[in-house]
């Protein structure tokens, strides 16, 4: 799997157990609604470690309980 999809996955993920919307994270993320619409779909095959911090930050989780998850094991490298 590719760190892009695996990203996806994991804020759906989220969004679904927090029942909160894109665009509600993207509000509490201090980010555009569609700079997290292109994470969520997969479309940022390379979004910067700020937008994730932000995202982290918004969820009120750390980098490493994002990343802590078995959706991010044998992530294919992405050239």
């Amino acid at each position: 799997m590719k760190l892009s999809e695996a990203m996806s996955r994991k804020l759906n993920r989220i969004c679904i157990e927090k029942n909160i919307s894109i665009n509600k994270l993207a509000s509490m993320s201090c980010l555009t609604q569609s700079t997290v619409q292109n994470i969520v779909d997969g479309n940022s095959k390379n979004p910067k470690t700020l937008t994730i911090v932000r995202i982290c930050d918004g969820l009120g989780i750390s980098l490493k309980d994002f990343f802590d998850d078995k959706v991010f094991d044998n992530i294919d490298r992405e050239d």
